[in-house]
């Protein structure tokens, strides 16, 4: 298979949308689109009035006999919502959720892979988090069911996913094991996915599409290489330079004099020991230059991984003001991007652009009142008297103590699925009347973002920072 040399990130939720992902594919590389919440982001889009028909146009050529017409119907409104009404909850994810529930997670993946497909003859890629371990099933069946030809995950050790895209691709039903908090050894817990259960008839075969793990150090390849239960078609490597969530510093954590976790030599991964796998790889994290590219190809590797370049061009998901404040702020040298230890609910460094206004600020965050009402950052555990409760460090205090959590857990934590959110326009407007704040996750790139700026110019576009990458 001849690979390309530029994969987009997939950032975010709805930031990594099919416009950016068919833009990028159209030139010739890996368009890549988030697989985060997207069953939430299709809702919001019908509830919106679907500006140009694109899900619904989507949703038509699902083959799940009756789905499209029942999502429309309960969700879209020609009008788009009235002012002062929210979006309309759906069901919070969970280990045996409702029909319709999968139904809308298999739907929104396809809808999300149909569109950034369309129109050209280019491959698409689609990332999925595996921290975000409840809807994965579905989610790839969803974009299997819209042929596409990667899938990558990271967030984890994705050992038990080649295998089941594997099952999955050949229509049969499959498993992962459920990881959860305070589980007993002598119980077993998975999550199942039949697709005949939505199809209605024999599942179809389909195409296998081929599996890159995202992984931050050699030690990571060479178990997933050798132990994972099918094959893995390559490797994206992230750097701590790159955004959104890192994995924690190896050794003892320390921070430095700003409150950043310090990463050191233990955290740069050896290309050499991966070169050695003989699977062809991606280099992420401020690699968004002709010369790291040159670098990286020297390496060994078959290209890079770039996202936050990507993250602010036009064709991205995040609102047009702050992706102007992002670019106004670059240009100037005052942009500041902050490896936060605590903002995630996962545990994980996870890097904010400071904007005023938004959730990078304490002061914002502390008017905000604590709610989760999406849920993708929860985790499963097991209550005492054996069932599986779920909960997260950005709940409720109260909510999350009662549930067996620990205070010092929920310390700093921001509520990253409603913000991201409303980073890409989807914020949820609350009882009292204010929006959701957003958070910007970027790159420590961002600081030199502006140099995709054509001369005068105060907007850029994927095809610019493809121009440059490959000049």
């Amino acid at each position: 298979m001849a690979h390309p040399i530029i994969i987009q990130g997939g950032m975010g939720i709805g930031v990594s949308h099919w416009p950016l992902a068919r833009a990028v594919s159209s030139h010739g590389q890996l368009g890549v689109v988030s697989g985060t919440a997207l069953d939430v982001l299709l809702v919001r889009r019908l509830q919106d009035g679907d500006p140009g028909g694109h899900v619904r146009r989507a949703l038509a050529q699902l083959p799940i006999p009756g789905a499209a017409a029942r999502i429309v119907s309960s969700f879209f409104l020609p009008k788009g919502r009235p002012p002062g009404q929210p979006y309309r909850a759906i069901t919070m994810t969970s280990v045996r959720p409702p029909h319709e529930a999968v139904e809308r997670i298999i739907a929104a993946n396809f809808v999300e892979v149909f569109l950034a497909r369309e129109g050209h003859s280019g491959v698409v890629g689609i990332n999925f988090l595996h921290k975000v371990q409840l809807p994965t099933l579905p989610s790839i069946y969803g974009a299997l069911l819209a042929g596409v030809d990667y899938i990558l995950m990271g967030a984890g050790v994705p050992m038990a996913i080649p295998g089941a895209i594997d099952r999955l691709a050949r229509g049969e039903s499959a498993e992962l094991p459920l990881e959860m908090e305070g589980a007993v050894p002598s119980e077993s817990h998975t999550l199942t996915f039949d697709p005949v259960d939505y199809t209605g008839t024999p599942p179809p075969a389909l195409k296998r599409p081929a599996f890159l793990a995202i992984v931050s150090s050699a030690t990571l390849a060479l178990a997933l290489a050798r132990k994972a239960n099918g094959r893995v078609d390559g490797f994206v490597v992230e750097g701590a330079s790159a955004g959104g969530h890192n994995a924690p510093p190896r050794g003892q954590l320390t921070l430095n004099d700003r409150g950043e976790p310090v990463f050191g030599p233990r955290d740069v991964p050896d290309l050499e020991k991966i070169r050695a796998l003989g699977l062809p790889f991606w280099v992420a994290g401020s690699t968004a230059t002709p010369e790291a590219l040159a670098s990286a190809r020297a390496a060994g590797a078959a290209g890079i991984q770039v996202g936050t370049g990507f993250a602010f061009c036009e064709e991205s998901g995040i609102r047009p003001d702050l992706k102007a404040r992002v670019l106004a702020a670059s240009q100037s040298g005052t942009l500041d991007v902050f490896t936060d230890p605590l903002a995630s609910p996962t545990g994980f460094p996870f890097k904010v652009a400071r904007l005023s206004g938004t959730a990078s600020e304490p002061e914002v965050c502390a008017t905000r009142e604590r709610v989760c009402d999406l849920g993708y950052l929860r985790t499963p555990y097991r209550k005492a008297e054996g069932s599986i409760g779920y909960r997260c460090p950005g709940e409720p205090e109260a909510h999350y103590l009662a549930k067996g959590g620990c205070a010092e857990d929920t310390c700093g934590r921001k509520c990253i699925c409603n913000g991201l959110f409303a980073t890409v326009g989807f914020a949820q407007l609350r009882t009292d009347g204010s929006l959701e704040p957003a958070i910007v996750t970027a790159g420590i790139d961002a600081r030199q973002v502006a140099r995709f700026l054509p001369p005068g110019a105060t907007r850029y576009t994927a095809a610019d920072v493809l121009d440059q990458l490959l000049a």
